[in-house]
């Protein structure tokens, strides 16, 4: 920051030299002249910030000097303090200060208070200028600002309407090329044939599923994402969506399992496409990053009220967990976490950032609970609404509906302790004998000392599959 100008305007030269001694010790420029045509001058050239003049001065007086300072636009600011030795009578203070001073120093100047006072208005100029200087620097960041949120939006407008027409139109001929595969496939091919163009229909589809998530991204942040409310069976909406993986969940030899509360409601008012993408997408992500043990997509009644439920969705798995520093990250667009046994399996982050937005936009919150080489839990809360049909009534309430299971003696074969619980769980209050082996072999071991009236079995155990136990129970029953 510059110093400070101050002016000294005084007729008689010692007094000039009197106050330029006092005021040395201060920081500042000192300018001085013995006539007030003079200070004129200097004041409408130089960055004057206070001046200190003298009253009686020939010619023209402090009283009319100052009066011409605060009327021109230039020099109205300078703070002006009246050095005198008149009368100290209150009508030539008031007179002064009408005029524009903001103090008096009275002859003979005592050296303290002289020091004193014009240190305190130097102190002001700084503060002053200081102000008007960050006040400047605001101006000048918050146009800046103004500035880079207007560009930022135009270049999001122009992104988001590039993405939303160039999605838009590669899924064309995306789909016709899937078309065109399936017709294919349905043509006599020899094997290397077939093979390619298994190939090519993968491809064809992963590459269409990469764009529609692209398409989603864009909707969603260009506002024109709607969320469809309607009538949905939730039962059916769970079963189609777990149907659809349970093949990708048994190549992998993992167990998909289902955990649904008694107390869900059958029919929600929910958007049942959007729905049924969060359970996909959970579902595939869960699957991808498992590589043995279960994924268990749980429901849960919360709370009931009136004719609404909080129910609570949950993807739990048995995969290899993500570290605390790369759980936020998972939900960032295109975002690949450092983490090697994570980036490994692809993919282009996109699924659990639409996820997400789904959620959000539902009026729920996505949460994650997830420990390194042990598992993770992806899960959402939300109220809806609920009803049911007359139809749906009708049935669920006709006793020639309901399960007539009392007194049947039921085995069931299943190595996986969750699904023997939930198995056990629905079988408990239907009044029925229930003995449970873990896998095929033992199987033969209760039937020969036991007669079942119905086999609940797994396909996939251990030593014996499924089908490999209910053929050789087959051959055992008609050897009888």
């Amino acid at each position: 920051m510059s110093k400070i100008n101050l002016l000294i305007v005084d007729d008689k030269p010692e007094n000039i030299v009197a106050l330029e001694a006092l005021l040395d010790q201060h920081d500042i420029n000192i300018i001085t002249t013995t006539s007030p045509n003079e200070a004129l001058r200097i004041c409408w050239e130089k960055d004057i910030a206070i001046a200190l003049v003298d009253v009686q001065m020939p010619g023209m007086n402090g009283f009319e000097l100052v009066e011409i300072l605060k009327n021109n636009s230039r020099t109205q600011e300078i703070m002006v303090i009246f050095v005198t030795a008149i009368s100290l009578e209150a009508k030539y203070a008031i007179k002064g200060l009408n005029v524009g001073a903001i103090d008096y120093l009275y002859k003979p100047l005592d050296p303290y208070i002289t020091s004193a006072k014009v240190d305190s208005f130097i102190q002001l100029v700084r503060n002053q200028r200081e102000i008007k200087q960050k006040n400047l620097q605001l101006e000048s960041f918050q146009a800046e600002l103004i500035k880079a949120k207007n560009e930022a939006e135009q270049s999001k407008k122009a992104k988001e309407n590039f993405m939303a027409n160039m999605s838009h139109e590669i899924r064309t001929p995306i789909n016709g090329i899937i078309g065109l595969v399936h017709l294919l496939s349905e043509s006599k091919l020899d094997d290397d044939q077939k093979e390619m163009l298994d190939l090519l229909q993968v491809s064809s589809e992963s590459l269409l599923g990469v764009i529609n998530d692209i398409l989603d991204i864009s909707k969603i942040e260009a506002g024109k994402f709607r969320i469809n409310y309607a009538e949905t069976d939730i039962r059916l909406l769970i079963k189609q969506s777990t149907n659809l993986l349970n093949i990708r969940a048994k190549e992998k030899n993992l167990d998909l399992i289902l955990d649904i509360d008694e107390s869900l409601p059958n029919i929600i008012i929910a958007d049942s496409l959007r729905l049924n993408q969060i359970f996909m997408n959970l579902l595939s992500n869960a699957i991808k990053f498992t590589t043995e043990g279960t994924i268990t997509f749980k429901v849960e009644v919360l709370d009931k009220k009136s004719n609404t439920a909080q129910i609570k969705f949950s993807i739990i798995d048995t995969g290899i967990g993500i570290s605390p520093a790369n759980q936020d990250k998972i939900f960032d667009k295109f975002e690949q976490v450092e983490d090697h046994s994570i980036s490994q399996h692809g993919g282009t982050g996109l699924g659990l950032s639409i996820v997400k937005k789904l959620v959000e936009l539902k009026g729920g919150s996505l949460e994650l609970e997830s420990k390194e080489g042990v598992g993770s839990t992806f899960s959402f809360t939300k109220w809806y609404e609920f009803a049911k049909t007359k139809k749906m009534e009708k049935e669920e309430n006709d006793p020639e509906n309901l399960p007539v299971l009392k007194g049947l003696k039921i085995l069931v074969a299943e190595d996986n302790l969750i699904n023997k619980f939930l198995i056990l769980k629905i079988l408990e209050n239907w009044e029925v004998e229930v003995k449970v082996v873990t896998n095929g072999l033992e199987v033969f071991e209760m039937l020969k000392d036991n007669d079942f009236h119905l086999i609940l079995m797994d396909t996939y155990m251990p030593g014996m599959n499924g089908l490999e136990v209910t053929k050789k129970i087959r051959l055992w029953l008609y050897s009888r």
